[in-house]
């Protein structure tokens, strides 16, 4: 795992973008985006999830831990 920007993680040949979100509560939402392989096969896909959190950090930890996973998938077969 590498961060190859203040918000962009390389996780092997993918990219993760992990974000947060405030919430009119004073909480945080996260989400984050996930690209493929440039390419025939490449992709983009963005998460957004509903779970609020009490911290900015927390919200990004568990967009990161999301991003880790999704990534960490196979891929899915191409029609």
């Amino acid at each position: 795992m590498q961060q190859i920007s203040n918000n962009a993680i390389s996780m092997g040949q993918y990219v993760v973008s992990p974000a947060t979100h405030p919430t009119d509560c004073g909480g945080f939402r996260a989400s984050f985006s996930v690209h493929g392989p440039q390419g025939n096969g490449s992709y983009c896909r963005v998460f957004r999830f509903d779970k609020a959190f009490a911290s900015r950090e927390a919200a990004r930890l568990f967009a990161v831990t999301q991003g880790w996973l999704q990534a960490s998938m196979q891929p899915p077969p191409l029609c």
